[in-house]
Order: structure tokens, then C-alpha cells, then sequence
């Protein structure tokens, strides 16, 4: 390949059509305009912004974040607008951007989900959704609803069948078998897959005696679990035929080309948003460097070329 020729990065994620694989990780970028001084916007392959329920949530109480070694602990409590202020004081800016935009839907039951996938169908300017299926389903005691096959199964379904936009469902790392949930949500009529969400973990102050948390615990994200995500991905990608999108740890292009290498068609961006605001675009560069020095011409060409 001439290497004053860019390579071609496009993958397809369902009906979506993304000029390259990187997306925002939803509930690190939050509606993007946060974003809009520090990074051009207009080169993300696409926006997750964070998770939306039917009426607007104020989250845990602080403290809520911690740092830890390789990466950071959080307890947000998905903490957001709601369906309607984001419709009205989110969407308007976010429609203004060339990424296709996806919103991330969480509720506490089956019901709240298939509600709100039912109201996004027809807003303009929503590309997709992605469904976080690692919230607490309150009929069931607690249990999320992604820990559980066939709870998965009946909420993706519930969600399918009420909605015809594209729609990627999250899975969470914190189950015995990340493939179960995986085939379940596909026979459901997932159109792709996201995967990991945090993994539960924990920090004590040895002075106080005290969590750091004041939820006790939270969502290690970072590069911590890299390793764990890229099993999963690689696991992942091995038993369904839709496409996989890796999660989790992902700091440069390195990361994000083992991820594509594992399988995965494309990838998220996560806490490194927090780290370095341009990760994103930082990591779109390093991805076309690399295919340029290996005479790669698409993207596709190099996606799922793991040998063992």
C-alpha cells in the first residue's frame, strides 16, 4: 500500500456504518459537549453517551470515585438528565456532530427498558442504543438482569420488540459464563455486543478503617482489566456471529489492536478519557499508523487474525 494512501477503517456494527472502530465508552464521555474544547469530535467513529433512564437520577452520594493502582474504582449510580431533558437540552448539540450517536438505556425492570426503547425509536438523530443489561432488576431481589441467562434473554427480547433501531447489549464480566449471556442475548435479537462493563470491586482507607467508597463498592475500569476483557472479547467472538465491540482498559492503540486482533470489530474508550481528553482520536491515529506500516489496506483485513 502507498503509504500516502489512508487505509480504509470502516466497520459496520449492525445497520451502523462507522468511519473507524473507536467509540466513547458510555458514562466516560458524557454528553460530548463536555468534550467539545478539547478533542475534534467529528473524527470519533461514534458516541455512547452515558446511561439514560425514563426519569432523571441524582446517583450515589460522594464520595463516588477513587483511584486505585492500574486504574479507578466508581459508584455514579448512573447518575443522569433523563429521557426528556436529554431529548430536548442533550440531543440538539450531539445531532450537530458526524458520529452516529447511541444511547446507553438502563432501568430496574423489564419494563422501564422496553419503555424507553419504545420512546428513543423514533427521535431523530439516535443512531442505535446500547442496552446495559448490569443493573439491578428490583423484581428479583438485586440480581442484574445480564448475571442471569435467561433474565437476559427476556429483557433483550422485551427490548427487540420494541424498537427497530440497532441495539448493542453490554455484558457484564461478573458472571460464571460470559458466553451463555452472550448467545442468549443473541438469540434475543441482540445486533451486536459490547463487552466487559467493570468489574465490582473495593478500597479501604487503613486510617479510618472506612470504605473510600461511600457505596462500599464499585466499578474497576482502567488498565487493570484489560486482560479480563480481552479473554472475554476473545471467548466472545468465538460463539456468536454478531459483531463484538471490546471494553475495558483500553489506553492507546496497542491495546485497541489486540482487541481488533482478538476479534473484535471495533472497541470503546473508556477511562482514558479521563487520563488524556484526545485517547480517542490519539488511539484512530495510532490504529492508521500501524496498518500503514504493516501494508494493511482495510481495517476488516486485520480484524479476528488471532493464530494459536
Amino acid at each position: 500500500m502507498n503509504k500516502k494512501q489512508h487505509p480504509d477503517l470502516c466497520v459496520d456494527i449492525g445497520k451502523i456504518r462507522l468511519k473507524n472502530p473507536v467509540m466513547t465508552a458510555s458514562g466516560t464521555f458524557g454528553y460530548a459537549s463536555e468534550y467539545a474544547q478539547l478533542v475534534d469530535l467529528n473524527r470519533i467513529g461514534a458516541i455512547i453517551v452515558k446511561g439514560l433512564s425514563l426519569v432523571p437520577a441524582p446517583g450515589n452520594p460522594p464520595p463516588r470515585t477513587v483511584e486505585t493502582p492500574c486504574g479507578m474504582l466508581n459508584a455514579i449510580g448512573l447518575e443522569n438528565v433523563g429521557l426528556e431533558a436529554f431529548i430536548t437540552e442533550k440531543l440538539p448539540f450531539l445531532k450537530t456532530l458526524s458520529p452516529p450517536t447511541l444511547v446507553n438505556i438502563y432501568g430496574q425492570s423489564t419494563d422501564e427498558y422496553a419503555e424507553l426503547a419504545s420512546r428513543l425509536n423514533d427521535v431523530e438523530g439516535i443512531a442505535g442504543m446500547e442496552v446495559n443489561i448490569s443493573c439491578p432488576n428490583v423484581k428479583k431481589g438485586g440480581i442484574a438482569f445480564g448475571a442471569d441467562p435467561k433474565s437476559a434473554y427476556h429483557l433483550v427480547n422485551a427490548v427487540r420488540s420494541r424498537t427497530s433501531l440497532p441495539m448493542i447489549v453490554k455484558l457484564s464480566p461478573n458472571v460464571t459464563d460470559v458466553t451463555a449471556i452472550a448467545r442468549n442475548v443473541e438469540e434475543a435479537g441482540a445486533d451486536a455486543l459490547s463487552l466487559i462493563n467493570t468489574i465490582t470491586g473495593m478500597a479501604i482507607d487503613i486510617d479510618t478503617r472506612r470504605p473510600k467508597l461511600a457505596n462500599i463498592t464499585g466499578g474497576l475500569s482502567g488498565p487493570a482489566i484489560k486482560p479480563i476483557a480481552l479473554r472475554m472479547v476473545w471467548q466472545t467472538v468465538q460463539c456468536v456471529k454478531i459483531p463484538v465491540i471490546g471494553v475495558g482498559g483500553i489506553m492507546n492503540a496497542k491495546d485497541a489492536l489486540e482487541f481488533l486482533i482478538a476479534g473484535a470489530t471495533a472497541v470503546q474508550v473508556g477511562t482514558a478519557n479521563f487520563v488524556n481528553p484526545r485517547a480517542t482520536t490519539d488511539i484512530i491515529e495510532g490504529i492508521e499508523a500501524f496498518l500503514v506500516e504493516n501494508k494493511i489496506s482495510r481495517l476488516a483485513d486485520l480484524i479476528g487474525t488471532l493464530e494459536w
